[in-house]
């Protein structure tokens, strides 16, 4: 879910285990505290940004360069990627696993542009200290980019990063920071355009919308979006359903959905891994109610989870779903789910369907555009960051449009000035498989320029 901008917290540096990747290793379990610090929307964080400008042009006065050491030669592009894990909330181990396989891919395959690939992994713990901690691992290890993680807390990891010079490619697209940090390089539209996707996609469907999201500062962001959607389809704005971010049971707001939603409604939520939760609690309820179609976005709702429900037998038959990519069938996916086949076999934290594995893939196809592109020259945050900012062009086969950061590139609205991907997927659960519910990409930038 989107977090926003406030004062960096910092403490001591504490364990949170980190480990490599430079050629083939095995999986490796990492533990921490869990809880979610939620922080306050659109306060701007000018210092950080004022001493980005000051340490490019004046490089030398901001000390050693991050990731210049895999500068030349045969030393390694060295890069870091992280995520939570083992937390009592939103967990993502697929995408430190998939950073792990994809380095040992590309290493048994040449390395990149020659060079071998060193991917350092670091637990966030989904909490802003945790997060602070390993921007500052980066720093420390001095990383060429921080590449395809994943963080609820945007300005605690992005205001160290920036003030290093250190590019963020790739992230999962959950805070508003991602989309507004000039060191910041997404390759999707995050949750913003699908909650507006998703309000585009029920417009055509549904009379009325209930939408149950987080009660946090995080949540409070999502109407807006998906009431964006729905009134551009001409529907009035979506019933607002809170529900706590680690519920455990959530029948009041099933029953609150349903009695909102009425005949001929949608009831669509977005709570990230409580979704499930949420919707078996909607199963036990829903009888006593009209009939109401369900929908979700990619990452709350996957195949995977629509696999260990029943299938095209279980809850989510016929469910809507917006998502970034082509579902997850596509032939498009086949290069990814290769090397995951060859390069994390048994490695059940990869799961192919999974968004954040999916994300990851493709910020690394950008790193290894943007190496390619130096002509065996330094590999360098700095090198890194003027290549994409020159206006390197990134093709991912199909699975994005042509990626690109130049200023014309990017987005007219003023909560997401660095989104430069506004695509997403309308898909539909159908014998138990997630398939396109319309053919192609639906661009959804008019809408979220829009958002008020």
């Amino acid at each position: 879910m989107p977090v926003s901008r406030r004062t960096l917290l910092l403490r001591p540096s504490s364990p949170s285990g980190l480990s490599s990747t430079s050629g083939p290793s095995g999986p490796s379990g990492r533990t921490g505290p869990s809880g979610s610090a939620r922080l306050p929307r659109r306060t701007t964080a000018l210092t950080a940004t004022a001493l980005v400008a000051v340490c490019a042009s004046l490089a030398t006065s901001c000390g050693v360069i991050p990731g210049s050491a895999a500068g030349a030669g045969d030393d390694p592009v060295t890069v870091m990627t992280w995520a939570p894990e083992n937390t009592k909330a939103t967990n993502k181990p697929g995408i430190p696993a998939m950073a792990q396989a994809y380095a040992r891919w590309v290493n048994a395959n040449g390395g990149l542009d020659g060079r071998k690939l060193k991917v350092i992994t670091c637990n966030d713990h989904n909490d802003p200290v945790g997060a602070a901690d390993c921007a500052r691992k980066a720093v420390d290890k001095e990383v060429a980019a921080v590449v395809g993680s994943y963080s609820q807390h945007g300005q605690s990891f992005l205001s160290p990063l920036e003030v290093a010079g250190i590019p963020y490619i790739g992230g999962y697209g959950v805070t508003d920071e991602e989309f507004s940090s000039p060191l910041s390089y997404p390759v999707n539209g995050g949750e913003p355009a699908l909650m507006a996707g998703n309000g585009r996609q029920l417009a055509a469907r549904c009379e009325r919308v209930a939408l149950v999201r987080p009660d946090t500062i995080a949540g409070d962001d999502l109407p807006g979006l998906l009431d964006a959607g729905l009134t551009e389809g001409h529907r009035r704005s979506s019933a607002d359903i809170r529900a706590p971010e680690d519920g455990t049971d959530f029948s009041a707001q099933a029953e609150q959905a349903l009695e909102r939603a009425g005949t001929d409604g949608c009831v669509t939520a977005a709570l990230g891994a409580r979704t499930d939760t949420f919707y078996d609690s909607y199963r036990r309820t829903e009888s006593a109610y009209p009939a109401a179609k369900i929908s979700s976005v990619l990452g709350s709702v996957d195949q995977s989870l629509i696999d260990r429900t029943g299938g095209g037998n279980g809850p989510y038959e016929g469910a809507y779903v917006t998502g970034w990519y082509p579902v997850a069938g596509d032939a498009r996916w086949n290069e990814m789910r290769e090397v995951i086949r060859r390069q994390a076999f048994g490695d059940n934290r990869v799961d192919p369907t999974d968004a954040g594995v999916q994300t990851t893939w493709i910020a690394y196809t950008v790193l290894k555009h943007a190496v390619e592109s130096l002509d065996g020259g330094e590999v360098s945050a700095r090198t890194l960051r003027r290549a994409l900012d020159k206006g390197l062009k990134v093709e991912t086969g199909g699975l994005t449009p042509t990626l690109r950061w130049r200023f014309k590139d990017m987005l007219a609205a003023s909560d997401f000035p660095r989104l430069v991907n506004a695509d997403v997927t309308f898909q539909v659960v159908r014998d138990g498989r997630l398939v396109p519910a319309q053919k192609g990409f639906v661009n959804v930038s008019k809408t979220l320029e829009r958002v008020p």
